[in-house]
């Protein structure tokens, strides 16, 4: 299963650091995405892109969890050579991340 499955994202941008937030279609599944979306799975998706470490925030009030990716934009938009140099099509990038099957959990 693809966290697509499950889950929707949002994207922005500061400089050279992305900003994703993963937002769970059923509340109900907030907590498969707490055990199964870590910041560690998230770095190693990304792991040509982000240069720097990542932070996870939980935001449980709205089913979902941010991720916010340092030195992963190339130098940033006045800067990178990147085509998405904003970072946008990153959230979309992390919706194909792969996931347990949910019975199996």
């Amino acid at each position: 299963m693809q966290l697509r499955d499950i889950a929707h994202s949002r994207t922005g941008d500061k400089g050279d650091h992305s900003n994703i937030s993963v937002i769970a279609y059923d509340p109900a599944d907030y907590d498969f995405l707490r055990r199964h979306v870590t910041a560690e799975k998230v770095r190693a998706h990304f792991a040509g892109i982000v240069k720097g470490h990542v932070e996870r925030f939980e935001l449980p009030g709205l089913g979902a969890l941010n991720f916010l990716m340092f030195n992963a934009l190339g130098g940033g938009v006045t800067r990178s050579l990147a085509l998405d140099a904003h970072g946008k099509c990153l959230a979309s990038a992390l919706l194909a991340l792969e996931l347990p099957d949910r019975q199996a959990d």
